[in-house]
């Protein structure tokens, strides 16, 4: 659990530490940041945060880890989308409206942010049943993963740090789920 957890937090803080911070309302800016190969890797730094997030929480709790799971699951799609489909379109000429249909399409967006809303509430889950300040930073962070995306760059990555330090505290101090006696 602890390592799941911490490595977690630490790709977390890679995710908008990495990312290009190209003016995406313009075609060179939108090519420039999702044509790159650190467009990729900071992307893909969130979807294997999400994921260890889910693993690390089966220690912890498991209903917590259920409803992650089913958060992560609904959000991945997109992100998929979001880091290798707009990173193969990056050097179309037409990018800002191929971006605007990968990323605004109702039926994604609903389901991104249902995604990002249910791995809150399994966050919010670890803060109540654990009841330390370091769970209570854990929910914060993911309660404000899905509003940080209208933050500017440097909100962005002061969420990373966040969401770092509340997963890597975390790892280190949560109460471990009871095992349950196998029979033999």
């Amino acid at each position: 659990m602890r390592i799941p957890l911490s490595v977690a937090g630490v790709l977390f803080l890679l995710y908008p530490a990495l990312r290009p911070w190209e003016d995406e309302s313009t075609t060179s800016g939108a090519a420039a940041a999702m044509g790159a190969t650190a467009w990729v890797v900071a992307h893909l730094c969130a979807m294997i945060g999400f994921i260890l997030v889910a693993v690390a929480l089966l220690n912890v709790n498991r209903t917590a880890a259920i409803v992650f799971w089913i958060g992560a699951g609904l959000t991945l799609p997109y992100y998929g989308a979001e880091d290798f489909g707009l990173h193969a379109m990056a050097h179309q000429p037409n990018i800002l409206d191929l971006a605007e249909d990968v990323r605004y399409n109702p039926f994604a967006m609903t389901m991104f942010g249902v995604g990002l809303l249910t791995m809150a509430a399994g966050a919010i889950i670890v803060a109540v049943r654990q009841r330390t300040v370091p769970a209570i930073l854990f929910a914060v962070g993911f309660g404000l993963f899905l509003p940080q995306f209208f933050g500017p760059p440097a909100l962005r990555i002061g969420h990373g740090v966040l969401l770092a330090a509340a997963c890597v505290w975390l790892a280190w101090t949560a109460k471990r789920v009871e095992k349950i006696p196998v029979p033999a």
